[in-house]
C-alpha cells in the first residue's frame, strides 16, 4: 500500500501572519473589529480569553522530561473537553471521552447530545467535533449523523465513497489542529487495503478544501467559525 499521498505537509497552509489573518477575516464575519469584542463574544470577558490562552500555552510548553506524552495527551484532551463545553453549552451537546471506538448519540430526554472521541485522543476528538460542525440540524438528531460507515478492509468501491465524504471533515479537522500549532495528517483509514492507493487524490483534495476555507471563511459552517476563532484567538498571543 502505497501511503505517499499522506505526506503533504499541511503545515505550510498557516504561518502566525497567516492565522492572525484569517482571526481578522472571522472576527469580520462576526461583525466584531477586534481582539476584545471576539473575546467578549466567544468567552464573556478578555479575561476569560486569557485565563484559556494561558492554560494553552502551559500545556504546550509541559516539559518532556516531566510528563509523559500520555499525561500531556490526557491533560490536552482535558482542557478541549472544557473549551467545546464551554463554548456550546447552550446547544445540548457536550464532548466527551470514549474508552472504544468514536460515536455520537443525538439528545433525547433531559440528557444532551454526545460527542464521544476514540481512546482519549485530541486528533479523534477535533475530528468527531468536525463531523458535528457539518452535519446540520436534522442529522444531529440521528445517531453518528446517519452516517455511513465501513470499517478497515472497504473495497476500491468502498474507499473511494470513504474518502469523498471525508474532504470536508478533514479540512476542519486540519483548520482545527493547525490553530492549535499541532502537525496535522490525512487519515485514508484502510491500513488493510488489498488494492493499489497509489492513485488515491485524498490528501491533495483535502489540502485544496482547507486552502478554500481559509480564502472563503464565509464558507464554512457556523459552528466551525465559532470553534476556529476561539482556538485562534486563543492560540495567538497578543
Amino acid at each position: 500500500m502505497d501511503l505517499s499521498n499522506n505526506k503533504i505537509d499541511f503545515s505550510t497552509l498557516t504561518s502566525s501572519l497567516q492565522s492572525d489573518v484569517l482571526l481578522q477575516r472571522l472576527t469580520q464575519l462576526n461583525d466584531n473589529a477586534d481582539r476584545h469584542s471576539l473575546a467578549t463574544l466567544y468567552f464573556g470577558s478578555i479575561e476569560c480569553l486569557e485565563k484559556w490562552s494561558n492554560q494553552w500555552h502551559e500545556l504546550s510548553t509541559i516539559d518532556d522530561t516531566i510528563q509523559t506524552e500520555s499525561v500531556r495527551e490526557r491533560l490536552a484532551t482535558e482542557w478541549l473537553i472544557q473549551l467545546f463545553n464551554t463554548l456550546f453549552y447552550n446547544q445540548r451537546v457536550v464532548l466527551a471521552r470514549s474508552e472504544s471506538e468514536p460515536e455520537y448519540f443525538p439528545a433525547k430526554g433531559n440528557k444532551p447530545a454526545r460527542i464521544e472521541f476514540a481512546h482519549g485522543f485530541f486528533a479523534s476528538a477535533l475530528h468527531e467535533i468536525s463531523h458535528w460542525c457539518l452535519a446540520g440540524d436534522a442529522r444531529r438528531r440521528l445517531p453518528d449523523f446517519g452516517y455511513w460507515y465501513a470499517p478497515d478492509g472497504r473495497t476500491a468501491a468502498q474507499q473511494q465513497a470513504f474518502e469523498r465524504v471525508e474532504i470536508k471533515p478533514q479540512a476542519l479537522e486540519c483548520l482545527f489542529t493547525l490553530a492549535c500549532n499541532r502537525r496535522f495528517q490525512v487519515s485514508q483509514d484502510n491500513l488493510f487495503a488489498d488494492f493499489d492507493t497509489s492513485g488515491s487524490t485524498f490528501a491533495h483534495d483535502v489540502y485544496q478544501q482547507v486552502e478554500s476555507y481559509i480564502a472563503k471563511p464565509q464558507t464554512l459552517p457556523r459552528d466551525a467559525k465559532t470553534l476556529l476563532g476561539a482556538l485562534l484567538s486563543i492560540c495567538i498571543k497578543a
